[in-house]
C-alpha cells in the first residue's frame, strides 16, 4: 500500500490587496512538509497554480524550490507538479533538468515528454509520452501511472491535438485522448491516477453560484475551456487529483474519487469560511483507494463581519487580532472620519471597510428631475448624493466637494 499527498493552488507570491501573504505561505508549506513526513508519504502530487503570476517574485521562487527540495527527501519521495492557469508554462518547466535529479518532475506543456531513465535514488521513469508518465519506486513492486492534464486554453490544446471544433467536440477530444492513454497504459497491475487543473462537474449538474474563487471565474469563459465532465475520465483511473477550485470537495458521488484538495490558504473573502486541506491517498493496484483530507491550520483566517455599533466592532477586533477582515458597518449615514479612524487603528488586518446604509434604498423616493439641472453645483451634488445614497451628504463630504469645484474655478 503506497501513500500519496495531493495538494494544489499554492499561488506563491499572492497578495491580499496591499497585504503580502509570503510569511503565511512559508508557515503553511512547512505544515504540509510535516504532514508528508508524519504520514510517511511516498509520492506528492501538486495540481497546478504553483505561482500566482506568470512572473513570480524571487521570494516566491525561492520558497518553491526550498519547499520541494524538503518534500522530496533528497529525491527519495518523487513530486509531480503540473501548471495551472496562473502559471507560465515556460517558467514552470525551466528548472526541470536540475529538479529531475531530486525526483521533482514539472509538466506544463502538452508537447513535453519527460525523459525515461533511473535516478540515483532508485526512482525510475519507465514509460513516458505527451500527457503521460509512469513511475517505478524502489520500495514497491508495481508502477504508478499518471495521466497529466495541466491547464491549457482551447487554442493551445487544439494546436497540439489537431482539433478545430469547440464545446462538445472539444470535451470529447480530451476524453478520447485520456481514454486512449488509459487503455494503453493503465491495467490492473499498477496504480492509475489522473492529475488535472480544470473545472470538472458531473454532466447534467448545474454550475453552482460561487463555485470558483473570485480570481478564477473569468477563465471559464474568456480564453479558457467550459466545464469538463467527470464521465470523460478514463474508467481505469483510481483517483483524480484536481486543482483550480480553492475549496476542498469531491465532485458528485462517483465510482472513483474526483477530488479538489483546496488551496493551502484562503486567498479571497469568498473563501472566508473554508477549511483548507491536503489529501492523503492510500492506493494499491486493482483496488479502490482510501483517501482522507487533513486540515491545515497555519495562516491568517479571512473573516467577514458586520456591526452597527462602534464599541462592539472594536471589541471584536481586539478579541480577533490574527486575521484579515472585511467589515461591513451599518450606519444611518456614511461612516464619519472618527469612526473610520478608530476602526482602522484597532486592527492591522482590515482589508475592506464597507458602509451600509440602514434604510433600504428601495424605500426611498429621492430622484433627480429635469428641472433640477438649472440649480447650482452644490445643490445638484446634494440631490445626486441623496438620489444615490438615500441620505444627505455630511458636512465633511460637502466641504471636500466645495474645495474641488473651487479649484476647478481657478483653472
Amino acid at each position: 500500500m503506497m501513500k500519496i499527498l495531493h495538494t494544489a493552488d499554492w499561488h506563491l507570491g499572492k497578495r491580499l490587496q496591499e497585504y503580502s501573504r509570503i510569511e503565511e505561505q512559508k508557515l503553511v508549506l512547512d505544515e504540509i512538509c510535516q504532514i508528508a513526513d508524519q504520514q510517511d508519504v511516498d509520492l506528492v502530487l501538486l495540481a497546478g497554480d504553483i505561482f500566482d503570476t506568470f512572473n513570480p517574485t524571487h521570494e516566491a521562487v525561492e520558497l518553491l524550490y526550498k519547499t520541494l527540495r524538503r518534500l522530496s527527501k533528497n529525491g527519495t519521495r518523487p513530486i509531480v507538479a503540473i501548471s495551472g492557469n496562473h502559471d507560465s508554462t515556460q517558467f514552470v518547466e525551466a528548472p526541470d533538468p536540475l529538479a529531475r535529479e531530486l525526483g521533482i518532475f514539472f509538466y506544463s506543456r502538452y508537447d513535453t515528454i519527460i525523459p525515461i531513465g533511473k535516478l540515483d535514488s532508485g526512482v525510475e521513469i519507465t514509460r513516458s509520452e505527451s500527457g503521460f508518465l509512469e513511475l517505478k519506486l524502489p520500495q514497491f513492486n508495481f508502477p504508478i501511472r499518471l495521466i497529466l492534464a495541466p491547464y491549457a486554453n482551447e487554442v493551445s490544446l487544439r494546436t497540439h491535438l489537431g482539433e478545430e471544433d469547440r464545446e462538445a467536440e472539444f470535451r470529447n477530444l480530451l476524453a478520447k485522448n485520456w481514454q486512449n492513454m488509459g487503455d494503453r497504459y493503465c491495467d490492473k497491475f499498477g496504480v492509475n491516477l489522473f492529475m488535472g487543473h480544470f473545472f470538472f462537474i458531473k454532466e447534467g449538474t448545474p454550475i453552482p453560484i460561487g463555485a470558483e474563487p473570485e480570481s478564477e471565474r473569468p477563465i471559464l469563459h474568456v480564453g479558457g475551456t467550459q466545464a469538463l465532465f467527470t464521465d470523460h475520465l478514463p474508467a481505469q483511473i483510481q483517483y483524480a487529483a484536481l486543482g483550480h477550485l480553492h475549496r476542498y470537495h469531491a465532485v458528485a458521488h462517483l465510482k472513483i474519487p474526483v477530488v479538489y484538495s483546496s488551496s493551502p490558504l484562503a486567498y479571497s473573502f469568498s473563501e472566508a469560511d473554508q477549511e483548507k486541506k491536503v489529501v492523503i491517498i492510500e492506493a494499491e493496484p486493482a483496488k479502490p483507494v482510501n483517501y482522507q483530507p487533513i486540515g491545515l491550520t497555519q495562516g491568517r483566517p479571512l473573516c467577514r463581519v458586520k456591526f452597527d455599533e462602534l464599541a462592539k466592532a472594536l471589541q471584536w477586533l481586539e478579541e480577533n487580532p490574527y486575521c484579515f477582515v472585511e467589515m461591513t458597518y451599518e450606519t444611518e449615514h456614511s461612516i464619519d472620519a472618527p469612526t473610520r479612524k478608530a476602526i482602522l487603528k484597532a486592527h492591522d488586518g482590515i482589508v475592506n471597510l464597507i458602509p451600509q446604509i440602514k434604510k433600504p434604498l428601495d424605500q426611498l423616493n429621492y430622484s433627480l428631475q429635469v428641472e433640477d439641472l438649472g440649480k447650482d453645483m452644490v445643490t445638484l451634488f446634494q440631490l445626486f448624493y441623496k438620489s444615490e445614497k438615500g441620505q444627505e451628504p455630511n458636512e465633511e463630504l460637502l466641504g471636500i466637494f466645495k474645495e474641488v469645484i473651487s479649484q476647478n474655478d481657478h483653472l
